[in-house]
C-alpha cells in the first residue's frame, strides 16, 4: 500500500508518520490539491492506497506569524465564484453578536466553507476519473468547530459538533443520521473496511451498521474533550451528552480562565459593550470567559447553550447521572488529567 498526505499534520514528531508522498501545496488552492491527488493516484495505479487531504479552509488566516490580524479569504483563485455577502443572515445564533464586523467575519467564514465544498467535489471527481469511486471508503470530518468565541477550543456544541460524512461503496446508503458518532469511530471503521484486526482495546466502533441502517442502535451518550490550544492558557474541559442534556466539566474553573478570544474573533469584546448590557448574549459570553466548574444545558429547549442549568434542584438527578457517566468514561479511557501529578506538570509547563 502507498500512502500520501496533503496539508497540515498538526501532530508531532512528523517523522513518526511515514507517508510515502507528501506534496507541498497551498490547500486553499483547491484545484492544485486535486491535481496532486491525481498525480498520486496515477502513479499508484493498480495498488491499494491511503490518501489524506487536510484542507486549510475554513480556518482563519494570518499573513505571517508576527501579524495580529486574522481574516478569512473570500476568494482564492476565483473560488467561490459567487461569495456570500455580509448581512443579517451571516450571524451565528450561538453568538448572537450582530455588528458590521461580525457580519463580515462570519460571511468570510461561510465563503471558506464554500471553497472547501468545491474542493471536496473536485477531489471526488478525481477519484472517479481514476476509477476508484466504487471501491474507496471516503471519510470527511472536521477537527473542531468554527474559530469563533463559543466555538473552537470549547466543549459547547459549536466547538464539538463537526461535519462527519461517510461514503462506503456497497455498505452505506444516503441518509442523514442523528446517531451520536465520534472521531474515535474512524479507526475501527478503517480496520473493518480493510479486513484488519484490532490492535488492542478501542472505545470506538465500526460505523458499518450506522451508515447502512438509519434505525441501527448506537451509543446513548457521547463524550467530548478539549486539552489545550497553544501553551497558554491551559484550560482543559470534558463534556458528556445524551439525546437531550449536555454536561461540561471545566477542570480548572476557579484557578484559571480560558482565553477570551480565538483566532482574532472579537465577539467576546463586543459582547461587553453597552449594546449587549444585561442580555442573555452577554451572560452567555460571561460564562464563556469565566466558566463555573460545571455547566448543564437542555439541548432540546436551548440548543445554543445560553442557559446554564447546573446546580438547579429540578435538574439535580440529570446532572448527577451525567457526572457519573463522564467520570466512568474518563476512568475507562485512563484520562491523564485524572492524575494530579500529570495535571500539575501541564500547569507548570503552561507557566514557563
Amino acid at each position: 500500500m502507498r500512502t500520501t498526505r496533503t496539508g497540515k499534520l498538526h501532530v508531532a514528531p512528523e517523522a513518526s508518520f511515514r507517508f510515502d508522498y507528501r506534496p507541498r501545496v497551498n490547500t486553499r488552492k483547491v484545484r492544485d490539491v486535486a491535481v496532486k491527488a491525481r498525480e498520486f493516484l496515477n502513479a499508484n495505479e493498480g495498488h491499494p492506497f491511503f490518501l489524506m487531504v487536510n484542507y486549510s479552509d475554513p480556518h482563519a488566516y494570518r499573513e505571517s506569524r508576527q501579524s495580529r490580524a486574522w481574516f478569512f479569504q473570500d476568494q482564492v483563485d476565483g473560488i467561490p465564484a459567487d461569495p456570500i455577502k455580509p448581512s443579517g443572515k451571516t450571524i451565528f445564533p450561538w453568538q448572537g453578536i450582530d455588528t458590521p464586523e461580525m457580519r463580515v467575519r462570519t460571511a468570510g467564514y461561510y465563503n471558506t466553507v464554500k471553497r472547501l465544498d468545491i474542493g471536496v467535489g473536485l477531489l471526488m471527481n478525481t477519484l472517479k476519473a481514476a476509477g476508484h469511486d466504487g471501491d474507496t471508503l471516503v471519510i470527511f470530518v472536521g477537527d473542531h468547530g468554527p474559530p469563533f468565541c463559543r466555538g473552537k477550543t470549547t466543549c459547547y456544541e459549536a466547538g464539538l459538533r463537526v461535519p462527519f460524512i461517510v461514503r462506503w461503496p456497497g455498505v452505506s446508503t444516503p441518509f442523514a443520521s442523528d446517531a451520536m458518532v465520534s472521531t474515535i469511530d474512524i479507526l475501527p471503521t478503517i480496520l473493518d473496511a480493510t479486513g484488519q484486526p484490532s490492535p488492542g482495546t478501542m472505545h470506538g466502533r465500526s460505523l458499518r451498521p450506522g451508515v447502512s441502517d438509519p434505525q441501527a442502535a448506537w451509543r446513548d451518550h457521547l463524550v467530548g474533550e478539549f486539552h489545550f490550544h497553544g501553551r497558554r492558557p491551559f484550560y482543559p474541559r470534558r463534556a458528556i451528552r445524551d439525546e437531550r442534556f449536555k454536561l461540561i466539566h471545566n477542570l480548572r474553573a476557579g484557578s484559571e480562565k480560558p482565553g477570551p478570544g480565538i483566532d482574532g474573533d472579537p465577539a467576546y469584546r463586543q459582547s461587553q459593550t453597552a449594546a449587549f448590557a444585561d442580555t442573555r448574549i452577554q451572560r452567555a459570553f460571561n460564562t464563556f470567559a469565566d466558566p463555573p466548574e460545571f455547566e448543564l444545558y437542555d439541548l432540546r429547549s436551548d440548543p445554543i447553550e445560553f442557559e446554564n442549568l447546573a446546580g438547579k434542584p429540578e435538574f439535580k438527578a440529570t446532572e448527577d447521572s451525567l457526572k457519573r457517566g463522564l467520570l466512568e468514561y474518563r476512568r475507562a479511557t485512563d484520562d491523564p488529567f485524572l492524575h494530579r501529578e500529570i495535571m500539575q506538570k501541564m500547569i507548570d509547563h503552561a507557566r514557563q
